[in-house]
């Protein structure tokens, strides 16, 4: 199992937070050796769950061609097909140009939002193969990711992956807990990807919405199925 290099921040604030911790303990009279023994387990046991958040299990994409992955782990949250016009305005308001989004803004768009829980792996997956093209970091509000108003007012990264047969906008969003979104491939240059490939994370309970052209996709999951990234298939191309 692959751990991710974002830990070591994560960690070291762990650690620090044990040396104040056991500072503290001290001072309110505990034997040092009770004080070190209650410091050490809740420094294992945040570090154990760091290990966890940020784990990258390695995962292999169905052999199929026609196939349109997650591209993230969690619930499917909500699944929904907005008029072009209304689909312009959200864009505006998430801070994308609608110039840069092609045919979304042309056509009726779906929505497909998972939601992420705090256990739940959060590296993210390219959901199809062709050229993955970063649009940018948008600042926002913070609200809980579970509420369908943060896909479009929330802190996000903002990803445009396009092929011969469609095109995906993927919005990484983060809410009250979770501060920062990433972005691992060139964020200043077109790259080349795979359906199923690394391309970020999001750190703690976060949101990802993939918004295709509506006649682009057969779609095959509905709202409350659990979907693994680079793994499940939520759709198919039309």
């Amino acid at each position: 199992m692959r751990i991710r290099k974002e830990i070591v921040p994560f960690v070291v604030v762990a650690l620090l937070g044990w040396f104040v911790f056991f500072g503290i303990l001290k001072s309110v009279g505990l034997p040092i050796e009770m004080a070190f023994g209650i410091a050490v387990v809740l420094f294992a046991i945040s570090t154990a769950y760091l290990l966890w958040f940020f784990r990258d299990p390695q995962r292999v994409p169905p052999e199929d061609a026609t196939a349109i992955l997650a591209a993230a782990d969690g619930t499917i949250a909500a699944i929904k097909t907005f008029e072009p016009e209304a689909f312009s305005k959200i864009s505006m308001l998430a801070g994308l140009n609608p110039e840069e989004l092609g045919r979304l803004r042309k056509e009726k768009v779906l929505r497909v939002s998972i939601f992420l829980s705090l256990f739940d792996v959060h590296v993210n997956r390219v959901p199809i193969h062709g050229e993955s093209r970063f649009l940018g970091y948008f600042p926002g509000k913070h609200l809980f990711t579970f509420e369908e108003k943060s896909s479009d007012v929330n802190q996000h990264n903002s990803i445009l992956i396009r092929n011969e047969k469609t095109l995906c906008l993927v919005n990484q969003i983060v809410g009250p807990v979770c501060r920062r979104v990433v972005y691992w491939l060139d964020p200043e240059n077109p790259t080349q990807v795979r359906a199923g490939d690394d391309f970020g994370m999001m750190k703690f309970g976060s949101r990802l919405d993939m918004y295709f052209p509506k006649k682009d996709i057969d779609l095959l999951v509905s709202e409350g199925d659990k979907v693994r990234a680079g793994r499940s298939i939520i759709g198919r191309y039309c």
